[in-house]
């Protein structure tokens, strides 16, 4: 190869070393369990601030799981009406406080290569990457 297109990394941070270290969260069996065949993860912005329901939201019947569920149905439902895309947005209603309107949500979702090339799927709010 010439050595004109020959590059040396100088830093890298692989998609196992971001969940060991908590900026992504996987969605593991739950995603399986909601009919998704590649790996799901959420990058930890997301999961704090709108899967994890606060102490209040939880003496309400809120938990993470169904949280994490209802996000990954409305996102399988966006996939399936989207074209050919490697990225889609869409919102998802979460309750943020009781006895209130739930919040309308913009997230995005994308679909790229993990550590050995293989497709897995990451959630994030629009102003992550």
């Amino acid at each position: 190869m010439d050595s004109a297109f020959r590059f040396d990394v100088i830093y890298s941070y692989t998609r196992a070393q971001a969940l060991a270290d908590g900026v992504l969260v996987d969605a593991g069996p739950i995603a399986r369990e909601a009919g998704y065949r590649w790996p799901v993860a959420l990058t930890a912005g997301l999961y704090n601030g709108f899967i994890v329901p606060s102490p209040r939201l939880i003496d309400e019947g809120q938990s993470a799981t169904g949280r994490l569920w209802d996000l990954l149905m409305v996102l399988r439902h966006t996939i399936i009406k989207a074209s050919d895309s490697s990225r889609v947005a869409f919102q998802v209603l979460f309750l943020m406080t009781p006895e209130t309107e739930p919040e309308l949500v913009d997230l995005v979702a994308v679909c790229g290569p993990g550590d050995d090339g293989s497709p897995v799927l990451t959630v994030m709010l629009p102003n992550e990457d």
